[in-house]
């Protein structure tokens, strides 16, 4: 099934200290918060980055990367604005790319089909 899988790069400096402001787990605590009200499933990652701002100064900082499949780009962008908000940035990033998914699902033989 081809599908669209979005990515959400959300910064953790605070846009006007440039400085991350609380631990990580408080801000996965509050990403897992927004994505389970809009009832999405996600995964996310903690990297370490560097961008520059518009005015031209360069910042490296931990980022969330935040990964959805089986969502609509409204939601992405709904959920990119409440993050955006929420960790005081100055923007976000949304990257999206076709995708083709698909589940394994398989199971151990523990050895019982060989007892009989």
């Amino acid at each position: 099934m081809e599908i669209t899988s979005f990515f959400i790069y959300v910064g953790l400096n605070d846009k006007e200290t440039g400085t991350k402001l609380f631990d990580s787990e408080k801000y996965l605590s509050v990403l897992r918060t927004v994505c389970r009200n809009y009832r999405v499933a996600f995964t996310v990652e903690i990297v370490h980055g560097g961008y520059f701002h518009e005015d031209g100064r360069y910042t490296e900082e931990e980022t969330l990367v935040v990964g959805f499949v089986q969502i609509s780009e409204e939601i992405v962008a709904e959920i990119a604005k409440d993050l955006c908000t929420f960790f005081n940035q100055e923007s976000v990033m949304v990257a999206s790319s076709p995708a083709t998914i698909y589940y394994i699902n398989e199971k151990l033989d523990n050895g019982e089909a060989d007892k009989k």
